[in-house]
């Protein structure tokens, strides 16, 4: 069996002591002037659709910077670590290159198709042959890697909400089975630990269901590397109380 795991990190410690479950609030809520005198209130988002993304963005932002995760309970709307996740939400999703790649794979058959001599690749040989490489490079680096899980196949754009973020810390290969396991920011975090994909790397022409066992209603039909800029988490941090 091959494996690796990035060094020191555990789920259970070194992600949120919270779940995905947020109430319905907004993302961001800025003033725009109007009129030069006139302001109004502009809400974008609705927090209880998931901050997947920015809380896996910050875990691994705190992971790289070597600063624990609060274990505070969920901020509160409009506090600075709220907003710190919520930027980050928004910089996962890459905008406008991840939109696309999101919903380019959701239109993307699960096997290979062809027409004459030239094969259009699916979505299994993608994930095998293209994806799952740059994050096994991520974690034999001592990187966790954040996986764009694309889990419906359909047109209409508004489905892109039932796709899914997780991060990616830790593998193992028994051929032809990969197992890789992930933080789901849905999942309790008193099962943090348990949380991986499975899928079979021997036919990527063909169909290759992903097995896992997440906190989403959803098939996971693939998944990708997603983009990571760095960011420092150090000013969401309380101050250490003073010393006597």
């Amino acid at each position: 069996m091959a494996g690796k795991a990035v060094p020191n990190f555990v789920a259970s410690r070194d992600a949120f002591a919270f779940a995905n479950d947020w109430p319905s609030q907004p993302d961001l809520v800025f003033n725009l002037p109007l009129l030069g005198k006139l302001a109004g209130k502009v809400k974008i988002g609705d927090a209880s659709n998931g901050l997947c993304g920015g809380m896996v963005s910050t875990v691994r932002d705190f992971y790289e910077a070597g600063i624990p995760v609060p274990a505070d309970p969920q901020p509160a709307a409009g506090t600075p670590f709220y907003r710190y996740i919520v930027r980050r939400l928004f910089d996962s999703f890459d905008i406008p290159g991840g939109v696309v790649k999101y919903y380019t794979w959701m239109n993307t058959p699960e096997a290979d198709q062809f027409l004459g001599a030239r094969a259009r690749h699916g979505i299994a040989w993608r994930t095998i042959n293209e994806e799952w490489p740059q994050v096994r490079d991520d974690i034999d680096a001592g990187h966790p890697c954040p996986l764009g899980l694309v889990t419906v196949r359909s047109i209409n754009p508004r489905d892109l909400g039932r796709c899914h973020q997780v991060l990616a810390y830790a593998y193992d290969l028994e051929w032809p089975t990969l197992t890789i396991r992930v933080y789901d920011p849905n999942t309790d975090p008193a099962a943090a630990d348990d949380c991986s994909l499975s899928l079979d790397l021997s036919h990527p022409s063909e169909t290759s269901p992903v097995i896992h066992n997440l906190g989403i209603p959803f098939p996971v039909r693939g998944f990708f590397r997603t983009r990571y800029d760095a960011a420092d988490p150090s000013k969401v941090v309380p101050p250490p109380p003073p010393t006597r």
